[in-house]
């Protein structure tokens, strides 16, 4: 049975973490669940420990401040890796990833694929509500990440994807160096990178109903910044995409 670890970080989200944690339980009966901190003032950590007690199976791993989603990320595929889970899942805490669709990144995984990433910009996909601005600046985000990157990927910023640990140690995932949201574009960046098979699996994204997001124009522009010095980088080096050897610096 292929054993799965859910990652979700977490800074001010006490208002979520209790129906996030039950849905995947729902979902996932049989995968354990590592809450990542990052020394939340509302207490999210300690509601999350009380789920815990109640639901077993979930791990809450309070860290001293908030250091950004990438590292907080990187924290927990380290524990992953090194308690021998055959699959790591990353999900937002903030409830705007449906835990339903977790047993289909895992699927796609045991079907052969490295990285399955719920995406909004495949067939199936949605993100309902968005304002128009909104939406035609997110896709055409990742329309130019794309192109500079030539990843194929169509949802490269998505935040709900599943991988197989073995691809997180062959891109060598420790030395990924972004911090925020750009986290996600470095990591398929480097999958492709390797030649590893990447699946869009369609999601309907959906906004918080509770709390404040997290995004900001620092986030905005780092995610710009990174792919475009990585696009411009490969195309003098004749390289098509990036490999682990090949970081950011």
């Amino acid at each position: 049975m292929t054993r799965v670890l859910v990652c979700t970080p977490t800074y001010i989200e006490a208002t979520n973490i209790s129906e996030l944690l039950h849905r995947v339980r729902e979902a996932l009966p049989e995968a354990d669940v590592l809450v990542l901190d990052d020394n939340s003032p509302d207490g999210t950590a300690d509601v999350a420990e009380g789920v815990a007690a109640e639901l077993g199976q979930i791990e809450v791993l309070r860290r001293p401040n908030k250091r950004g989603l990438g590292d907080a990320y990187r924290a927990g595929f380290a524990v992953g890796i090194a308690r021998g889970y055959d699959v790591i899942v990353q999900i937002d805490a903030d409830l705007s990833h449906d835990p339903a669709v977790l047993p289909d990144l895992v699927a796609a995984l045991e079907n052969g694929a490295d990285l399955a990433i719920g995406s909004r910009y495949v067939p199936g996909g949605s993100i309902p509500y968005w304002p128009w601005r909104r939406r035609a600046l997110s896709r055409y985000g990742n329309l130019y990440a794309g192109f500079m990157l030539r990843t194929n990927v169509k949802d490269g910023t998505a935040g709900y994807r599943a991988f197989k640990t073995d691809t997180l140690k062959a891109v060598d995932y420790a030395t990924t160096r972004a911090k925020g949201y750009g986290f996600q574009m470095e990591l398929a960046y480097r999958v492709a990178g390797t030649g590893g098979q990447i699946v869009e699996v369609p999601i309907t994204f959906t906004d918080r109903v509770r709390g404040t997001s997290k995004m900001s124009m620092a986030v905005m522009v780092e995610e710009m910044t990174l792919i475009s010095w990585w696009g411009i980088r490969d195309r003098f080096r004749g390289s098509r995409t990036g490999s682990p050897s090949k970081s950011p610096r």
